[in-house]
């Protein structure tokens, strides 16, 4: 295989729509202004799991470093009137910057042999990375292991539980169903793979990739 980055992502108000990036850095706290802005409610934390229409607003970073809703201001009443009407009349926005903000690990890490066979737009599992060059459903081989681009290494955690954002198509936020169930049978319920960084470091789109993958010990 001849691994390479494909795609970069990072979600700066949680739930919403992404922003491809072409360069960032890798941290200890996954990418810089991922999900750094997220929408509550009266009971906590609220997703486009159950508020769909929230991945029809964008989330993006202004020239302040701050996160925009649609081109407006985070803290803004535009911004605060976009979620309500997504997300209900009780719920607002909120930041948080520590580890709680991701729902397993800092990044999820996509391939692209499994979106070719998953055969649908990858944007419905919300990677944070996608390498290239992947054959096929390798990435089920690759929990335990390592990715390592540039300077910075990649630790493959564990294959992702997937959810009902994924039955959200991106574009029109039509909603089927059977994007779930079809995960389900096809993948055991698992797409692409939760993983932290353990060495920072500043990667690209194009940059190569190597893949460390834990090997047993010898007998001796």
């Amino acid at each position: 295989m001849s691994l390479h980055v494909k795609g970069l992502w990072h979600y700066p108000v949680k739930t919403l729509a992404g922003v491809p990036l072409e360069t960032t850095e890798l941290t200890r706290a996954g990418i810089p202004g991922d999900r750094i802005v997220h929408v509550r409610g009266p009971e906590g934390v609220r997703t486009s799991r159950r508020h769909h229409l929230l991945l029809g607003l964008s989330g993006t970073i202004g020239p302040d470093g701050q996160p925009l809703v649609n081109g407006h201001p985070w803290r803004s009443g535009e911004a605060l009137a976009l979620v309500r009407a997504a997300a209900g009349n009780d719920a607002w926005l909120e930041a948080g910057d520590d580890l709680e903000r991701f729902d397993v690990l800092p990044l999820l890490v996509a391939t692209d042999g499994a979106v070719a066979i998953f055969g649908r737009d990858v944007r419905r599992l919300r990677p944070n990375i996608l390498i290239g060059g992947v054959d096929g459903m390798d990435e089920v081989h690759w929990p335990g292991g390592e990715l390592h681009i540039g300077s910075a290494v990649v630790r493959l955690d564990s294959l992702r539980g997937r959810c009902p954002m994924t039955t959200v198509d991106p574009d029109t936020l039509e909603r089927d169903p059977e994007v779930l169930r079809d995960i389900g049978r096809r993948f055991g319920g698992r797409l692409a793979l939760n993983a932290e960084v353990l060495r920072a470091g500043t990667v690209k789109v194009g940059d190569p990739v190597t893949l460390v993958l834990e090997r047993p010990a010898t007998m001796t």
